[in-house]
């Protein structure tokens, strides 16, 4: 296989003590892959001014994929690239159980599901202003039955759900449920009893694209509802789909189901290219102590080894983590062990 560049970029805070132990496990896979630093965030304005260098773009193009860790800082500028720049759509958050993680559920077993958010629209869109700017519309709002010049002084936000950037995110959780060896069932989530006319259209339009799919079962929850049922029965689910706000909210929230985001792999993945960056967050908290769990960052470099093409060793890699998880001997403190960030990412390397 030819040789796969990526564009690493360490993060802030904590974020840095998870990704360079992993990355050393990558590097120790003897794969043919080679990792580049592009400059940015602190370090880039302190040289040339800006957070997000020329120089720092050219090799994300050029790169197959970006591991990304997390931001709490200037580096972010590179983020929003990756995300509206290399038009990843689709954020794929798994939420996945096995034996020895510290859930906090009575009966965790044989949750596996993935959230399928959309990742470019809705209210990320980001049309903000003074509600004064739409003095112009007449049109009066279905609830308050009255123009929104007359509501008074506040702001407003745009709620953008175009058919396009519906319909690819629909095929795509439609994709990965066929692949999935799992219920083969997708679920779609919006609030269309309330807003009828954006959330409505998404699920009309996912609809739609189900019907293309009778060998995938399909089912729709209100927002609402399903935050219930993910808490109640998170075992029921396999794929499900929902508009941009909705997919950030509960993505974190089925986090919380295995108890830690320290556990919370993600991958935002478009038509030509995709980076992965755990959900973890910069634990600032923590940083400096060397005691971050590395599982997110450990899952989501499995699934940017299966993006470019190393599916045996990104399996290799998901099987280590649950072998160590089951043994339990080898766990940071967020699990009820005391190992340190490097210690446990070690145990993994060497169960593989």
């Amino acid at each position: 296989m030819a040789m796969k560049r990526i564009a690493v970029i360490e993060g802030d805070d904590a974020a840095p003590e998870a990704m360079r132990p992993v990355l050393e496990l990558l590097h120790n896979l003897n794969l043919p892959l080679t990792f580049e630093y592009p400059i940015v965030g602190q370090p880039a304005i302190d040289t040339v001014g800006s957070p997000f260098p020329d120089a720092a773009r050219d090799m994300i193009d050029a790169a197959d994929a970006t591991f990304f860790g997390s931001t709490s800082g200037p580096s972010g500028a590179s983020l929003m690239y990756l995300r509206w720049g290399k038009q990843t759509y689709a954020n794929i958050r798994p939420c996945r159980y096995f034996q020895g993680i510290a859930s906090p559920l009575a009966n965790p077993v044989g949750i596996d599901f993935v959230i399928v958010r959309e990742n470019l629209e809705d209210l990320y869109v980001a049309v903000e202003g003074d509600l004064a700017e739409l003095a112009f519309l007449d049109r009066p709002g279905r609830t308050t039955r009255k123009p929104l010049r007359e509501l008074g002084q506040g702001r407003y936000a745009i709620k953008a759900i175009t058919r396009e950037g519906t319909e690819r995110i629909v095929r795509f959780a439609f994709e990965l449920a066929k692949k999935r060896a799992k219920q083969n069932k997708v679920t779609c989530v919006t609030k269309y009893n309330m807003l009828r006319e954006s959330d409505g259209y998404f699920l009309e339009v996912a609809r739609e694209v189900a019907e293309a799919n009778p060998e995938i079962e399909f089912d729709s929850f209100i927002v609402d509802d399903f935050a219930c049922r993910l808490i109640r029965e998170p075992q029921r689910f396999d794929v499900v789909v929902m508009p941009n706000l909705y997919g950030d909210l509960l993505s974190d929230a089925a986090g919380g189901l295995l108890g830690s985001l320290g556990l919370a792999a993600s991958g935002c993945y478009g038509d030509d290219y995709a980076y992965f960056e755990p959900a973890h967050g910069t634990a600032p908290d923590i940083a400096g102590q060397n005691i971050i769990n590395p599982t997110a960052t450990l899952l989501t470099a499995s699934m940017m080894l299966e993006y470019i093409g190393f599916d045996e060793q990104a399996k290799r890699l998901e099987s280590a983590i649950e072998q160590i998880y089951a043994d339990g001997k080898v766990l940071t403190p967020d699990q009820g062990g005391d190992a340190t960030t490097p210690a446990m990412v070690q145990a993994i390397a060497a169960a593989m």
